[in-house]
């Protein structure tokens, strides 16, 4: 695990008229549980189907229909609060929400509000190395997703698709313990990389797949610290929730914004209104989009057409027994197995189809310090220019690892290695057999290299004073025999001849 000797960054602080004011944040994530059916029927979960394609019975409210629990979506569930050290409930319950959308046919949601499946937990968020912030999670509970409203596609009519209509989403409720919006982006970031190491959330925030509520309010300083000591919420200032972000740069400018408003309204003698706000992305500025409703306004009751949900330890002990390794001991494992700095071990680790690569390179090419360099320097800097991503990589860690293993025999300089890589991710290939049939091995042959050392001292015989005066010249010659030696000479052997020649 990583070294938890660790301390927390401070609050943003915004200077005001009458004094400096900080933010508190705590977030709802809103993540697609990872499943090929829906959370109470068996339709098809697959994005950009035809609208309307992927909706069953139950899904569009017909008479009648009654809902069935997806096992596997409370699984992944089970295994998301697994992985952020949550407890789980043995015993939950599903509730209806009640509201009127177009796109909810029932006219209520089913969700689970008094008993959910999964409680406390925490998640790690590491700002810079020996920095983080320890996040409470509060609960998680299952509920199924609403449709789609589109307004754009007629001027004077709007139309619904209902494919995402009883989609299994997790809720993931933290507590307010988020103090800016630098935290609250990585937050989002730490929580998605937790759920794509556990298979449980793609977390493809652009297809709407992962998106964030963000509840946002301001105080004078030490009174967060009152709050932690009393629990008692009105130290904290009334919060305004902006709803569904699927941004994370969007998410840190839109908690600026609301907090400078909130803090404009305040020192102006004002009240801030509890309310749902929308943020817009092309003004930069959040605006009201309703009254912020309380449990009570849902008229909440428990789902009368669903039993209460009972799970047994021994089940819920056997999805503990097949969690991945995660981000965290990962990370403190390439640290502390490969020798690695924490920045490359956090390059590394962001993404687990990342990792995995790493450490199939690491295991052939026998180097994981080398092997981190070329991953994360080459590889990734390729596929960046490019726009890929690992898993449409040309290179294989095979590949990449044959490259390494050449270096490290000395058969190829590290200027050979770069020309190598860039035949093979363009040409493909065994990394051996290129070197060998295209005469890249490197010139290992002392003889060889002196008699070039000798030919460049006799055709320069100015620069040698100039050498012999100022020994950080020698790299002039050098430069000259690589040159002529095509760059196959063997620059370690060349270094030591050269200062040889020149007597240094």
């Amino acid at each position: 695990m990583l070294d938890l000797d660790i301390k927390a960054p401070k609050p943003k602080v915004i200077s005001g008229a009458t004094g400096d004011w900080e933010l508190v944040i705590g977030m709802e994530i809103h993540a697609q549980v990872a499943s090929q059916a829906k959370l109470f029927s068996g339709a098809s979960t697959k994005f950009g189907a035809e609208p309307n394609a992927n909706v069953a019975f139950v899904d569009a409210a017909m008479p009648g229909m009654l809902p069935v629990v997806n096992e596997y979506c409370i699984e992944q569930a089970v295994r998301t609060g697994l992985g952020l050290k949550a407890q789980i409930n043995l015993v939950s319950a599903f509730d209806r929400k009640n509201y009127f959308y177009p796109d909810l046919p029932q006219g209520y949601q089913i969700s689970q509000l008094y008993h959910p499946l999964v409680g406390e937990g925490e998640v790690l968020v590491e700002l810079a190395p020996g920095v983080a912030r320890l996040v409470r999670i509060e609960r998680i509970h299952v509920e199924q997703d609403a449709g789609k409203s589109i307004h754009d596609m007629d001027p004077n009519m709007s139309f619904v698709d209902l494919n995402r209509t009883g989609v299994a989403l997790m809720e993931i409720v933290s507590r307010p313990d988020i103090r800016g919006p630098e935290e609250a982006a990585a937050y989002v970031g730490k929580l998605r990389q937790i759920l794509r190491y556990l298979g449980t959330c793609d977390g493809n925030m652009q297809n709407g797949n992962l998106r964030a509520d963000v509840n946002v309010s301001v105080c004078r300083p030490g009174q967060y610290e009152k709050y932690q000591e009393t629990q008692d919420f009105g130290h904290l200032g009334t919060r305004c929730e902006i709803k569904n972000m699927n941004s994370m740069r969007f998410i840190q400018a839109a908690i600026e914004y609301e907090a400078r408003r909130q803090i404009a309204i305040l020192e102006d003698g004002g009240k801030v209104v509890q309310e749902t706000r929308l943020y817009d992305p092309d003004k930069g500025e959040t605006r009201s989009m309703r009254s912020k409703e309380e449990a009570h306004d849902y008229r909440y009751f428990p789902c009368p057409d669903l039993l209460p949900l009972e799970i047994e330890q021994a089940w819920v002990d056997d999805i503990a027994a097949t969690l991945p390794e995660l981000p965290d001991a990962k990370k403190a494992r390439f640290m502390g197995d490969f020798g690695l700095t924490d920045y490359d071990a956090s390059v590394l680790t962001a993404d687990v189809a990342n990792a995995a690569y790493f450490e199939a390179v690491a295991a052939e090419a026998g180097d994981g310090k080398l092997a981190a360099n070329w991953v994360i320097n080459e590889l990734f800097g390729r596929l960046k220019k490019d726009g890929a991503e690992i898993g449409e990589s040309p290179v294989s860690a095979n590949q990449l690892a044959g490259i390494i293993r050449l270096i490290i025999a000395g058969d190829i300089s590290g200027k050979i290695a770069k020309d190598l890589f860039e035949i093979v991710y363009t040409e493909g290939g065994d990394p051996a057999q290129i070197v060998e049939s295209r005469g890249m091995k490197q010139v290992t042959d002392t003889g060889a290299i002196e008699k070039a050392v000798e030919e460049i001292i006799a055709a320069n015989p100015a620069q040698v004073e100039k050498a012999k005066a100022n020994p950080k010249l020698a790299g002039w010659f050098v430069g000259q025999v690589m040159k002529a030696t095509g760059g196959k000479a063997n620059p370690a052997a060349v270094n030591e001849i050269v200062s040889a020649k020149l007597g240094l």
